[in-house]
């Protein structure tokens, strides 16, 4: 099936039944609690049965929905996965409050915490089964859409990175805008969907005015100028349509949330993870009795530079050359203990402690090193305008880019999540962090190869 909107009902079913499996399986949870503390009657009562699945219904469909866990055939499984178990985490943990408001007898606290602790496990497992099914299913009955990609002057991959998704896309023609073979606008008409990958702009504009008029879907590569003024507002107030940007950065508010959610979870998390900290630390200093934590200077904010801290994971005195080298994958300045606490994320911990002190953000472009900065800007210009916000531990660019994402992109992710801020996105990117995790492709920062790619792509 290759109608586009069979996508979309098949993915509106595939939500539906998710969440009635998730509302189901909870439903058994709460009559059985209702049934071992019943003494009036009234967990019993129609009511109350409605009110509680009503109220569960719509965390676990906010939460999905904000954890992408209903995009079927969209994300990919282990990531679709990875945001069922949250997403029924987050759920039931979100209702124990809820459910003693509803009884108005928290002493029954523990009884419900365990239970719902339970609950989660057991979502977790059918769930993760029914969208491994759902998927396979998916794969089986939709086609994936045919495309042709229409290519500019610059050597670009994206035809390989949609095809790595088979069940979604298949780029099965690539042609230059310029070929004298090829009349774009038979291309069009033959064409069940296309993909402008940096073409000119007058072409460009043509493209995507004879696609509008010939109902064919198109996907276009933004330049950084339009994801700038993707947030801005349109005006009607007169007969000449207008996009206005204000560029006030963020709001007061805005600031102040961030900053005390920041506050917040960084404390708690330093004293939950206090136990790992003392491990690493007395680890590093066993193994060759050098310091325990490595700065290094980066750029943050309004191009200010500061020390972010890392646990230390190479040997004492790894760049005594004065040359930054990034590490490689089999490089042999990393220690025993630098391999272990990399490959878990470890070594990134004591950087909390840079949020703390309001140096970086949990959420923000990676802060990089003042060196990269000056040779990135020379490249790319506005490659300044990350640092309108702070640099965060995790990102944008670190959470949707991968490994090998190029330099560009990675920039054009970093203005996405500037130009369109807000608290929500901030929660979204934090939870998209925990999928990512223990992905070995999830993305760092720049490094010495992405110069070569930065040239590519200019």
């Amino acid at each position: 099936m290759g109608n586009p909107r069979f996508r979309y009902v098949y993915r509106g079913i595939c939500s539906i039944i998710i969440t009635v499996i998730a509302v189901l399986m909870y439903l058994t949870i709460w009559i059985s609690f209702a049934f071992t503390f019943n003494t009036t009657g009234y967990l019993y009562r129609w009511g109350n049965l409605i009110l509680v699945t009503v109220i569960y219904s719509i965390i676990f469909l906010v939460n999905g929905k904000l954890l992408n866990t209903f995009k079927t055939g969209v994300e990919r499984q282990s990531k679709q996965i990875a945001s069922v178990i949250i997403t029924s985490f987050l759920t039931n943990v979100t209702m124990i409050p809820v459910s003693l408001a509803i009884i108005n007898n928290y002493m029954f606290v523990f009884a419900l915490t365990w239970r719902y602790l339970f609950l989660a496990v057991c979502q977790s497992s059918v769930l993760s089964l029914t969208v491994t099914l759902m998927v396979s299913l998916y794969r089986n009955l939709i086609r994936p859409l045919p495309v042709v990609m229409i290519y500019g002057d610059h050597i670009s991959n994206l035809d390989y990175k949609m095809n790595a998704i088979p069940q979604k896309y298949n780029v099965d023609r690539v042609v230059k805008y310029d070929d004298p073979d090829i009349d774009l606008n038979d291309l069009i008409d033959s064409s069940a969907s296309i993909l402008v990958n940096d073409v000119p702009a007058e072409v460009e504009g043509m493209i995507i005015k004879k696609c509008f008029e010939k109902d064919k879907r198109i996907y276009v590569v933004p330049r950084i100028a339009d994801i700038l003024l993707k947030a801005s507002d349109s005006i009607s107030v007169f007969d000449t349509p207008l996009y206005l940007s204000r560029n006030l950065g963020m709001s007061f508010r805005q600031r102040f949330v961030k900053r005390s959610m920041d506050i917040v979870l960084c404390g708690l998390a330093v004293v939950i993870l206090s136990p790992v900290f003392l491990i690493t630390a007395i680890a590093i200093k066993l193994e060759d009795k050098g310091p325990v934590f490595y700065k290094q200077e980066r750029v943050t904010k309004d191009g200010k530079h500061f020390m972010m801290l890392k646990f230390r994971s190479m040997i004492v005195d790894a760049e005594k050359d004065g040359c930054p080298r990034p590490a490689g994958k089999d490089d042999d300045r990393i220690t025993r203990v630098g391999r272990v606490i990399r490959a878990c994320r470890i070594d990134e911990l004591p950087q909390l402690f840079n949020i703390l002190s309001g140096e970086m953000s949990i959420v923000g472009p990676r802060p990089e090193r003042f060196e990269h900065v000056e040779m990135y800007t020379s490249e790319i210009p506005e490659f300044k305008l990350r640092e309108k916000v702070k640099g965060g531990l995790t990102g944008y660019a670190q959470v949707y880019g991968k490994y090998n994402t190029t330099p560009l992109d990675k920039l054009k992710m970093d203005l996405m999540y500037i130009t369109n801020y807000s608290v929500l996105l901030d929660i979204q990117i934090m939870f998209e962090t925990l999928k990512i995790l223990f992905q070995k492709e999830s993305t760092e920062g720049f490094d010495e190869e992405s110069i070569r790619k930065l040239h590519d792509s200019h």
